[in-house]
């Protein structure tokens, strides 16, 4: 049955879509095993590239690290790393810088805490960048748009702990990209707006930028109890958004899965000729690192098997939890590097896997 999607007054035009499940959405069990082979046989790094208790100057009690997104910058050749450390009280994004995507110095803070009493006070998630391109293989280089670069980000309201609900979006935006401040004094997705669905009630959590054919897309994961699920929303200008009629777009999965409680924190990519969507699941006793592939952006059909589980670490690095990843492709060397928080006998920090062993 096909329905119209129409965004309201963001002068987005409507367009035939069909729901998830009918005719000519779902992608072949055989076609999803076939595009998950180049994601499949990592090699570990023996360490957190980022650890738990970072060092960074001026920010001596963080002690837990999480979120990475790996970007570039126009015309520098150095890569450069954001992510997330808690000090007890709350969440900072951080910014640290690399010449070979392995050792990682010069952490700095990049967005701190809103003010008091607003709804970023608790803690700012940097990591929903605008790039370039969002060809999996493309440089993740930062696009600038109306003379700024830009990200979405996750944000808490509250002070005195670890994602204090209820979760909000926020958009930010920056002048040479290590140095980041709002674009706008509300939140992009709130709990509280009319279209906020039932299934994302009680908490927002991260976003993913993505632009396509003159839109803007972001995904971001909420939920409902204990359930997180993935939803979209869409923007003609970064500020104003709509969510999508049918969320969630990629729902936890059936009892006994790897996400069973959760579908959640997912990062969009250009594949050749179809997107896929790197997410984290929960079930099974931990958190893994799955993939799903659409078409069309709003249809998703998920390989119900992880492409990492967690615990696969030999030094017990992600013991607990394998999640929230960036992919890197370097040409040079025609290697993966996934980085993603890993959580297990070193505390909560960045891991590291990639598609070839690393020469060291």
């Amino acid at each position: 049955m096909a329905r119209w999607l129409c965004y309201a007054g963001l002068g987005v035009a409507c367009a035939l879509s069909a729901r998830a499940g009918d005719e000519n959405t779902e992608i072949p069990a055989d076609l999803v095993k076939q595009w998950t082979v180049p994601f499949l046989g990592w090699h570990y790094y023996p360490t957190h590239v980022i650890p738990a208790k970072p060092a960074i100057p001026g920010f001596d009690k963080v002690h837990m690290t999480d979120c990475p997104t790996v970007f570039q910058l126009p015309g520098d050749p150095k890569w450069y790393m954001s992510f997330i450390g808690f000090d007890g009280i709350g969440y900072q994004s951080f910014i640290a810088e690399s010449v070979d995507l392995v050792r990682w110095e010069k952490p700095r803070l990049a967005f701190g805490y809103g003010p008091e009493g607003t709804f970023d006070h608790g803690g700012r998630v940097l990591g929903a960048y605008l790039y370039t391109s969002y060809d999996i293989k493309a440089p993740r280089v930062l696009k600038r748009h109306d003379g700024k670069y830009w990200s979405l980000y996750g944000a808490y309201p509250r002070q005195g702990g670890y994602e204090l609900r209820p979760g909000y979006e926020g958009v930010a935006c920056s002048d040479d990209g290590l140095t980041w401040r709002r674009a706008r004094d509300e939140p992009i997705l709130s709990v509280h707006q009319p279209d906020c669905g039932e299934w994302e009630k009680d908490c927002i959590y991260q976003p993913w930028l993505l632009e396509h054919e003159g839109s803007y897309y972001n995904f971001y994961n909420a939920a409902n109890g204990g359930i997180e699920q993935l939803g979209l929303a869409r923007s003609r200008d970064l500020l104003t958004w709509k969510r999508y009629a049918f969320n969630p777009v990629i729902p936890n999965g059936p009892p006994g899965s790897y996400n069973e409680a959760f579908s959640s924190d997912g990062k969009v990519f250009w594949d050749q000729d179809h997107w896929v969507n790197f997410f984290f699941g929960v079930g099974r006793g931990g958190a893994h690192i799955m993939v799903a592939f659409s078409r069309d952006l709003l249809h998703w059909t998920h390989n119900p098997d992880p492409i990492y589980k967690h615990g696969g670490h030999p030094g017990g690095l992600d013991r607990q939890y394998a999640h929230k990843i960036s992919l890197v492709w370097t040409p040079k060397g025609e290697t993966w590097y996934l980085f993603y928080c890993a959580v297990g006998d070193a505390g909560r920090g960045i891991g590291l896997i990639t598609s070839k062993p690393l020469e060291r």
